[in-house]
């Protein structure tokens, strides 16, 4: 059917719905194996350890030109796998590097940040308010990533083909809204002749 990019906020269970999107369609789900890949072949492994690190605890700070040969291979990767057809791609700016493939169907799951900070606080047996500077810190990292290499804003609605809030939903509810948005976006296009 397609190509699916999920972008995602920490907490906001991201990961969970396009693993619940992946058990509908029977599509693989690529994230960090997307990075390793990657950093493999642009030969900067530090990069995907610097990438994966969204809290910067790692202190990890590549240069200019490995993280340019990344950026090239992530875009790379993106391309093949879209080619490929029929894979979610999680995170790496996929909204952007995909935005003009009419086949690809780019979908961001956010919710509030207090919804956000108490999933991590029960994930991860964290205080709240360390649990909020986690959430914080990651949603400024992502909007710089996409800022810095993609002149892009990540909360630019129009990046995204349906924007999914998980406050109230459960991933499997998420995912059938997801499923059924793609269904009609496909039947649609299709109906026009794209």
């Amino acid at each position: 059917m397609g190509v699916i990019t999920i972008s995602r906020q920490l907490g906001s269970e991201g990961n969970e719905v396009a693993q619940a999107v992946s058990q509908r369609l029977n599509y693989p789900v690529f994230c960090r194996d997307l990075i390793n890949k990657a950093a493999n072949r642009a030969g900067v492994p530090e990069v995907a350890l610097a990438t994966i690190d969204d809290l910067g605890l790692f202190g990890l700070r590549p240069s200019t030109a490995s993280r340019s040969a990344y950026q090239q291979a992530v875009k790379m990767v993106m391309e093949e796998l879209c080619a490929q057809g029929d894979v979610i791609l999680v995170g790496r700016a996929g909204q952007v590097i995909l935005r003009d493939h009419p086949e690809v169907f780019h979908v961001k799951v956010i919710a509030p940040a207090m919804v956000r900070a108490q999933r991590i606080s029960l994930q991860f047996g964290i205080s709240l308010d360390a649990a909020r500077a986690q959430i914080e810190t990651s949603d400024r990292s992502r909007r710089n990533y996409l800022r810095r290499y993609y002149h892009a804003r990540w909360d630019d609605p129009e990046l995204y083909d349906l924007i999914v809030n998980t406050a109230r939903l459960s991933a499997d509810a998420a995912a059938c809204l997801i499923c059924q948005a793609l269904t009609q976006c496909y039947r649609r296009n299709f109906s026009n002749g794209n």
